[in-house]
């Protein structure tokens, strides 16, 4: 019988706990081994928990007992959960967890940690959630060179975008109904700036190409500055707005890597990817288009990919994963403004024949948008490929006048 402890028992905790608990016969025969839950570590107390003996607040207990042997770290956060961790993997004692933010954040160092340990650290819950999407990058697909990554990696932005695509909701509404269906947190900075999808792809970025990419790498920006207008612009280009997490290795063999609205054209994989749901594409050399989807959060999904990754934990007690990469810098990433891309721009004039012409000078390959219910002031238009730093200039230069920028949102390939 392998022991575990259970570190946290929120929402993916107690779920981790009911998996074990009412699985645990399937669970044994997967694992070739019994798995008892020793201990469940929380400040709170739960009185009347049928699982009331197994309950404490004391970390130490739990690192100091050479009968566990894996610990199921769901705390969130980066502290306590990092200094947690690493004794745990100090002690030889493999810990698999769903924390993404001390994944993205730790990650190199954790990792290492685990191998001279000769322990395991496995996280395939952090990045979908239910989703498989770890152990199919770093097996299944091991033998293709990962051309890119891409995908919606945040089901609380998916909600709002979808809402606002298909019931003509407003922002501000959108995220109301989005926290009062439990989506969203009461602050929910950390899914509508885009942090929380910049930690999962680069978790995916340095699994993928082998560098740590720490998440203030990523170029961040979120669905805050999406109207209602910018809706209905994409809809007549053909396509939707979502938030992309995107990565891809370039020839010289940095990464160009961002999480930010997109333009996806209707005929996309991703572009009916709808509600909460993630959908994550992996372009493969040998495979093509790859696509996960699926809920990508949730109590039940995101506990059974933890409870996935402890049955591996006991299946390799004696024997390491290969789940490993080196630390990284900024001189793994390309510096944002030289990514190139096309871009819609949606501006707003006084004098439309003199804008449309100076669109034409600055932008030589942009064609316009045309939507029947735009105001009579406004500009839309879709550019060709140019690098952030020329559409900087460029905008720069055609608002020097009366002319005013509204919107600016990439355009995908995917």
């Amino acid at each position: 019988m392998v022991m575990v402890a259970v570190m946290g028992y929120g929402v993916v905790g107690s779920g981790v706990v009911d998996v074990l608990t009412e699985h645990s016969e399937s669970i044994a025969r997967r694992a070739k081994e019994e798995i008892s839950i020793k201990y469940i570590l929380d400040i709170r107390d739960f009185p009347g928990s049928p699982f009331a003996d197994k309950f404490t607040k004391d970390f130490e207990v739990i690192v100091n007992d050479d009968e566990v042997r894996v610990v199921a770290e769901v705390m969130g956060g980066v502290h306590p959960a990092y200094e947690f961790t690493k004794r745990c993997l100090e002690k030889g004692k493999s810990v698999v967890t769903s924390n993404k933010e001390l994944v993205a954040t730790r990650g190199a160092e954790l990792l290492s940690i685990a191998k001279e340990h000769n322990a395991n650290y496995l996280f395939e819950a952090s990045v979908g959630g239910g989703i498989p999407i770890i152990r199919p990058i770093s097996q299944c697909l091991a033998a293709n060179d990962v051309i890119e990554i891409a995908g919606i990696l945040n089901g609380t932005t998916n909600f709002i975008l979808t809402k606002m695509i298909k019931d003509k909701m407003s922002f501000e509404d959108a995220l109301k109904l989005a926290q009062d269906n439990g989506y969203a947190e009461r602050d929910p900075s950390a899914d509508i700036e885009g942090l929380d999808a910049g930690r999962k792809i680069a978790i995916l970025a340095s699994l993928a190409y082998g560098k740590h990419i720490y998440p203030d790498l990523v170029h961040t920006n979120g669905i805050t500055k999406i109207t209602l207008a910018d809706v209905a612009y994409a809809n007549a280009w053909g396509g939707v707005i979502k938030l992309i997490g995107q990565v891809k290795k370039l020839d010289d063999g940095r990464l160009d890597i961002s999480v930010e609205p997109m333009f996806i054209e209707n005929g996309s994989q991703l572009a009916n990817v709808d509600d909460v749901f993630n959908g994550i594409l992996v372009r493969g050399d040998s495979t093509g288009d790859v696509v996960f989807y699926g809920k990508g959060a949730g109590k039940l999904p995101t506990a059974s990919a933890v409870v996935a990754d402890i049955i591996d934990s006991v299946k390799h007690l004696k024997a390491r994963k290969y789940l490993y990469w080196a630390d990284g810098d900024e001189s793994c990433v390309r510096p944002y403004d030289e990514s190139e891309y096309p871009v819609y721009i949606r501006v707003s004039t006084d004098d439309k024949a003199a804008a449309a012409a100076r669109i034409k000078e600055l932008f030589s390959s942009a064609h316009a948008i045309v939507y029947s219910e735009a105001p009579s002031d406004e500009l839309a238009f879709v550019t060709g490929d140019m690098s952030v730093k020329q559409q900087d200039e460029a905008i720069k230069q055609l608002c020097e006048g009366s002319t005013k920028l509204l919107s600016r949102i990439r355009v995908s390939d995917l």
